[in-house]
């Protein structure tokens, strides 16, 4: 089955459905990158009228995650996946369309790969940086994914 942006957004509004009704949507996925997009309405606002660290959050975690769940399935085994830690740096007001992107597939990759041959788990890190229409960057997250064979 392929992975498209069509498919993850369907799996958004069953499985994420927070993420869905905040307006987390995939644009684009490859082996390699993954974008999501959130715009700023007032139902995913702060009171201070910029969009809620939290929804920036969703959408960088997608970006990230997506990148994991296409490689998993491309690996044909059974593995799972699990976020273990994140870090954010939020620099400027979130308004408007905000745009995620992920480019660490290659680090995605490496890690499975050592993990089917050693059958031990991996950690990795994942960056995902989101800017705005004007090309700021309003925030970067990282995020530390745990993956491992299922048994």
């Amino acid at each position: 089955m392929e992975v498209s942006p069509f498919k993850l957004n369907t799996f958004l509004f069953f499985k994420l459905p927070s993420a869905f009704w905040c307006g987390v949507r995939v644009k684009a996925i490859s082996k390699q990158k993954c974008e999501a997009t959130v715009k700023h309405h007032w139902f995913n606002q702060n009171p201070f009228n910029s969009m809620y660290f939290a929804v920036q959050a969703m959408a960088a975690e997608l970006t990230t995650g997506a990148l994991v769940m296409l490689q998993i399935r491309d690996s044909k085994e059974k593995i799972s996946m699990l976020v273990a830690n994140i870090k954010g740096n939020y620099t400027k007001k979130a308004t408007g369309r905000i745009t995620f992107f992920c480019n660490d597939g290659h680090v995605v990759e490496e890690a499975i790969q050592r993990t089917i041959s050693s059958g031990e788990g991996q950690t990795i890190w994942l960056k995902s940086i989101g800017i705005d229409e004007k090309g700021d960057q309003v925030s970067e997250m990282d995020f530390e994914w745990s993956i491992k064979l299922k048994s």
